[in-house]
């Protein structure tokens, strides 16, 4: 647990980037998962989305 918490306090933006990648990729699932999509198509839906989960956590520790 101590590994996890310096991990949180020496890495903020890339600690904050995998809580939110993780969270937005669930989402995810959880609202296409009906839709179909082929394996390439999520791959690149879910690339997106680490993308854009790294972007918002860069721009939230903007100070």
């Amino acid at each position: 647990m101590d590994t996890i918490k310096r991990f949180w306090t020496d890495h903020p933006i890339l600690s904050n980037w995998l809580v939110l990648a993780f969270g937005m990729v669930i989402i995810l699932f959880i609202s296409a998962n009906h839709v179909g999509f082929e394996l390439g198509q999520w791959a690149a839906l879910i690339g997106a989305t680490v993308i854009l989960a790294g972007l918002c956590a860069w721009i939230i520790n903007w100070e």
